[in-house]
Parts: structure tokens; C-alpha cells; sequence
């Protein structure tokens, strides 16, 4: 199966506050997306799911891409 670009827009708790937060991942599927979320920022924030809002979900093209590792693992 062939790997797509997605970028990620969301909210997520840091203290008492929601942060905004716009990612760009690598996967297969868009429910391969949350989980990479879910699993990232439970582990460097020691936050729960619940604590996470994804809002937005959308694929782009390498053109697109703005992240320089992503862009670097995708041009191979």
C-alpha cells in the first residue's frame, strides 16, 4: 500500500489550556493518522486521548509539505 502526506490541525491539553497544533505525518490511512496522533502525543505529553482534538485531517502533495523531515523521507 502506498504512503500519502496527510497534515493534522487539532487542540491539545497542555496545563489548563488548549494548544493548537498543526502536524504532517506519513501513513496508509487516515485511521492510520489518529492512532500515530493519539500515540505521539500521549507519549511526549503524558496526555490521554480525550485530551486531543483533531479537527482537521486533509492530504497534500510533497509540494505542499512544509515539515523538512517529511519532505526528506519522501523525495527517496
Amino acid at each position: 500500500m502506498k504512503t500519502k502526506i496527510f497534515k493534522i490541525q487539532g487542540k491539545f491539553l497542555m496545563g489548563e489550556e488548549m494548544k493548537p497544533f498543526i502536524k504532517e505525518l506519513k501513513a496508509t490511512t487516515k485511521k492510520d493518522i489518529y492512532e500515530k496522533i493519539y500515540s505521539e502525543f500521549g507519549s511526549k505529553h503524558h496526555i490521554s486521548r480525550d485530551q486531543i482534538k483533531i479537527e482537521e485531517i486533509e492530504e497534500i502533495s510533497l509540494d505542499q509539505v512544509q515539515d523538512f523531515m517529511i519532505k526528506a523521507i519522501s523525495k527517496r
